[in-house]
């Protein structure tokens, strides 16, 4: 009993302060209706507006990097080749977040591929024609094999061009080509773009 009495005592002790409050005004036609509403920004997709900046690579080993990718997958017709979708600077991103023994593997690759250039032609490998580029790369024409190549630069060869390839393929460039060049390509999916209302 003691806390309904409680109970009553308080909101007797409310009642004048509710009844001192002023009422809404009673909507009718002649009031004007404000809409509040949430003001819209406009948002971009990060990698249209701005370049990234290098993460992992050093100078020359990202132009490396960027020379070795438009030589193995160049544009082709309409398709982007990788150099035109920004595939060296996406792997500087995806390597620096990579194992260790995966990055030592990029590092490790790319410092081979320099020095193989600068031993043939007394230059970088950024620097090589395709032609030139060739005999550095004879890696890449062994046959497969389950395991993949034994030797680590091989290795490295193998593991760039398949990034390569899968980085350009899944590129927001690639997927605007292939869907202006075949008409059921609009649906493929294969980069994500933030929701826009």
């Amino acid at each position: 009993m003691p806390m309904k009495r409680r109970q009553a005592i308080q909101s007797l002790v409310g009642i004048p302060a509710v009844a001192a409050m002023p009422l809404p005004a009673a909507a009718d036609a002649t009031t004007p209706r404000v809409a509040v509403e949430t003001p819209k920004t406009p948002v971009s997709v990060a990698d249209a507006v701005a370049g990234g900046l290098p993460r992992f690579f050093s100078a020359e080993e990202l132009a490396a990097l960027g020379r070795l990718a438009e030589i193995l997958l160049p544009a082709h017709g309409v398709a982007p080749g990788a150099g035109q979708v920004g595939v060296a600077e996406f792997l500087d991103f995806l390597v620096s977040q990579s194992p260790p023994k995966r990055a030592a593997l990029y590092r490790d690759g790319l410092a081979k591929l320099n020095a193989e250039a600068r031993r043939r032609y007394g230059k970088t490998f950024a620097d090589l024609t395709a032609e030139q580029a060739e005999p550095v790369l004879q890696p890449l024409r062994e046959p497969w094999t389950y395991h993949g190549p034994s030797d680590p630069f091989a290795r490295f060869l193998a593991a760039a061009k398949e990034d390569v390839f899968t980085a350009t393929v899944n590129s927001r460039e690639w997927a605007a080509a292939m869907s202006r060049r075949v008409r059921s390509a609009g649906g493929l999916g294969a980069y994500w773009y933030p929701i826009e209302d």
